[in-house]
């Protein structure tokens, strides 16, 4: 039932006063329609509803020109779905969507297969879809073996719209794009259909961002995008003039660009001020609160009033710009926001101290189907590193895990463990322990641990989500996310003072994701953490190990914002 209506002339305060002082009169507009016209997007009295339950309802907001907002929520609670419906590719039950009719919105495609007949090239200034046309038209006609007068005058008044939508500079501005998010010219005329499909997302990204959109929409723009695609997009955003809504599991994205999140929880959607680890840290004080409300609550809220202020001085991001930081100013404790998710418990206690050798990786090779994965890799682990495994070649990253934990062996060198040690593991590839597997989950738990009584193995079950008659589900229909709080789980169990994590994140929502973060901070033992997890990566690890493309390792001590650092000085360099 939501109707996508246009309201309005689509003039913002600052717009209408540059209309006032570029044409000396002002339009007739009445207070309540340049109030109105000031939003972009409204949302009035929303609802959806499947199979007889409500994902959310009575939801109402204003979504400002130039502000940037991060769309969360639990697994399932409906952020693609109110994405979607904001786009007005889905129907809410209720309510009705209000969009300014001057603004043009751009959209993330999530079909990568959709433009297998186009090239590169054109599927990115296809963003802008009139200017395609346009432009195609225009074309064709001078293309025409029989031109006439009046194809002559349809082509002056297509050159004149098209120069006007600066069609000129359409190519060069896609170029730049792509280039932006490491795709080379040479492949800007391959088309889609013969485009490896992990550069037909960073294709269908470009389209988004292409042409100067007024307000563009994004699901989850940084799944599959390597940490440098990741950073362009982020400083694009940053600069960006226009609106942007985007829904993201990715912390550090949403912390470096959002001014506002908006929390789907409760069968709501609210909106709140501030990036999402200002939501996540003022929402553990509302909850901490709430549970001690029979204490003073007058010092809790003092505490959050103090935490407000606190953070609007010191957490925003250099790159953010000093308006959107004075957004928090206003901010009061009525507004701060409750949630209803669970967070599982993820902590990794080491049953022995670990001594001075742990690791010596020593001239490791390895080719696989003709492609040097690893060229001579040499590096030692020490008892209090934290190792961040990052570069665009994950196959070589998967390889050195499969060759330290025995699963395969190098072309040649060799890898020495020291005795103290006692190593666990999350491959990126679960398969193995979960297909086919009739076990209930309890009973596959249980034979990993040293506790076999059920008492025991459910409560920690329990802990990690898994309740109720949730047990005895048989592994091998779990979800993907289950299955890695599985993995967890029975890493948890194994003692271990070295654990080793392949992609760790992947499938997870952002509760599992924040409390895996939180375990390997505290966690005594080494970590070998290989993760498109900004935020994971820098807060646990204190040394970077990054694998390049012909095979060979750079090996930096310092966090990974340290390593980014230092690479861009490279660059400079070059």
């Amino acid at each position: 039932m939501s109707v996508h209506s246009n309201v309005g002339r689509g003039l913002a305060p600052a717009a209408y006063l540059r209309w006032v002082s570029r044409r000396g009169q002002a339009p007739a507009l009445q207070d309540n329609e340049l109030k109105r016209s000031y939003f972009m997007i409204t949302v009035s009295n929303l609802g959806m509803q499947f199979g007889g339950q409500w994902l959310f309802q009575h939801v109402d907001l204003q979504f400002l020109p130039g502000n940037c907002y991060g769309i969360i929520g639990a697994n399932g609670a409906g952020k693609s779905t109110f994405l979607r419906i904001l786009t007005g590719e889905l129907d809410s039950t209720t309510g009705s969507i209000t969009i300014d009719p001057t603004k043009r919105v751009s959209v993330l495609k999530q079909n990568q297969n959709a433009y297998d007949e186009y090239t590169v090239l054109d599927t990115v200034i296809m963003g802008n879809q009139h200017l395609y046309d346009v432009m195609k038209e225009k074309d064709a006609i001078y293309e025409k073996p029989d031109f006439s007068d009046e194809d002559g005058l349809r082509a002056a008044d297509l050159e004149a719209e098209f120069a006007e939508m600066g069609g000129w500079e359409a190519e060069s501005d896609a170029s730049r794009l792509l280039q932006g998010l490491g795709i080379g010219t040479e492949l800007h005329y391959d088309l889609m259909a013969d485009t490896d499909p992990r550069l037909k997302v960073k294709v269908l990204l470009a389209q988004a961002l292409f042409g100067n959109p007024d307000i563009i929409m994004l699901d989850e723009p940084t799944n599959n995008l390597d940490i440098e695609a990741i950073n362009w997009l982020e400083d694009f955003l940053l600069d960006f003039p226009g609106m942007v809504i985007a829904v993201s599991h990715d912390r550090h994205f949403l912390n470096t660009v959002c001014t506002h999140t908006v929390d789907i929880d409760y069968g709501k959607i609210k909106m709140y001020v501030g990036n999402y680890d200002f939501w996540y840290e003022s929402s553990q004080m509302v909850q901490a609160m709430l549970r001690n409300k029979n204490k003073k609550n007058q010092e809790k809220i003092e505490e959050l009033q103090l935490f407000i202020q606190r953070f609007s001085a010191n957490k925003s991001k250099a790159k953010q710009a000093t308006a959107r930081r004075k957004l928090l100013d206003k901010l009061t404790v009525e507004e701060m926001p409750c949630s209803t998710r669970r967070y599982p418990f993820v902590g990794f206690q080491p049953e022995r101290e670990l001594g001075k050798d742990v690791l010596t990786v020593k001239d490791v090779s390895l080719t696989v189907d003709g492609v040097k994965l690893l060229d001579k890799v040499y590096f030692s682990v020490n008892r209090t590193d934290k190792i961040a495994f990052v570069g665009e070649n994950e196959l070589a990253q998967t390889a050195l895990f499969k060759i330290l934990m025995g699963e395969i062996e190098p072309d040649e060198g060799s890898v020495k463990w020291g005795v103290s040690t006692i190593r666990s593991y999350l491959p990126k590839d679960n398969t193995p322990y979960f297909e086919g597997n009739t076990m209930e989950l309890v009973d596959w738990l249980r034979q990993y641990s040293a506790k076999k009584d059920d008492v025991y193995l459910r409560g920690f079950l329990g802990r990690m989500l898994f309740s109720n008659e949730d047990v005895f589900k048989p592994v091998s229909v779990l979800s993907g996310g289950e299955k890695v709080r599985c993995m967890l789980s029975k890493m948890m169990l194994s003692g271990a003072n070295v654990v080793l994590l392949d992609q760790p994140t992947n499938h997870l929502d952002m509760e599992s994701i924040q409390a895996v973060n939180k375990g390997l901070e505290a966690f005594p033992g080494v970590v070998l953490l290989a993760s498109h997890d900004h935020e994971m990566l820098t807060s646990t690890c204190n040394r970077v190990i990054a694998f390049q493309p012909d095979g060979t390792i750079i090996d930096k001590y310092g966090t990974y914002d340290d390593y980014l650092a230092w690479m861009a000085e490279q660059k400079e360099k070059a």
